[in-house]
């Protein structure tokens, strides 16, 4: 039993415990800050010098002043909107069909077995051949991009998904049938809740991989968006405008992986 003496000994080891993984992320935030400084101030220094090719990689003022010569003219905004709204009905779609997928696999095991080799053959196959099917089928319309968003992202969301439905405790599971319990409610009661650390962990997949395939599609069919914008740029030599728009596109993929990264710690905080 712990003695009064013993309190105040354990507090005071507590808070250096609690310091010093504060200074630890204090150094990780202030490193990723500085090697990012670096990266550009280098790029700069190199460009202004002479020590790389200004016209073929550009230079982050020149790129920063076309993503505000964009912005003035209001057609950043218009390109920005276009890639987000995209990319996030791709992932939602490709989200929530994946998890559906996964839940029919885990409740037959024979559809299961049948489907198997399919999922393997689709994951296997490279989504950007998809493309010029998506265009003939769907048209040089948004819906062709989206469909490529969801085409990449909704095989691998059925994977991750089902595997982690397969590695729930099968003792729990074997606990609830012995008292009487469906499958309806095994699934919502036990598999559900033990695999929301693998639903999240296929959504932080998924953000990145919806991303990809609006990018690829709005490379093929788009006239508006930052795939666009980097493909225009790339066809009339203006470097400048593919640099901007590939320093927006992984802002933008930054904020969306932190957005489910916080998505998470909400979820976790309500399961405690």
């Amino acid at each position: 039993m712990a003695t009064q003496s013993d309190r105040p000994r354990q507090s005071r080891e507590h808070e250096a415990f609690l310091s010093s993984l504060a200074r630890r992320r204090m150094v990780v935030s202030v490193a990723r800050a500085l090697i990012l400084a670096a990266f550009v101030v280098l790029w700069e220094v190199a460009a202004r010098r002479g020590w790389i090719n200004a016209f073929v990689v550009s230079q982050p003022s020149r790129a920063f002043a076309t993503a505000v010569s964009m912005a003035r003219r209001g057609e950043l905004w218009l390109h920005l909107g276009m890639t987000v709204g995209e990319t996030a009905i791709g992932f939602t779609v490709g989200t929530l069909i994946g998890i559906v997928a996964a839940v029919l696999l885990w409740w037959s095991d024979l559809l299961s077995d049948i489907l198997d080799p399919y999922i393997v053959v689709l994951n296997s196959i490279p989504k950007v051949a998809l493309g010029p099917i998506f265009i003939v089928w769907l048209g040089t319309t948004v819906t062709a991009i989206i469909a490529m968003a969801i085409a990449i992202s909704v095989v691998v969301t059925i994977m991750m998904v089902y595997v982690g439905f397969r590695q729930v405790d099968p003792d729990r599971v074997k606990l609830l049938r012995t008292f009487g319990a469906t499958r309806l409610q095994i699934l919502s009661k036990v598999v559900l809740p033990a695999s929301v650390p693998v639903m999240i962990a296929a959504l932080k997949v998924n953000v990145g991989l919806s991303m990809v395939g609006t990018i690829v599609g709005e490379f093929l069919v788009s006239k508006a968006g930052l795939g666009f914008l980097i493909v225009y740029g790339g066809q009339v030599f203006n470097m400048s405008l593919v640099m901007s728009s590939v320093i927006l596109l992984s802002i933008v993929s930054v904020l969306l992986y932190y957005g489910v990264s916080a998505l998470e710690r909400a979820v976790m905080r309500t399961r405690g």
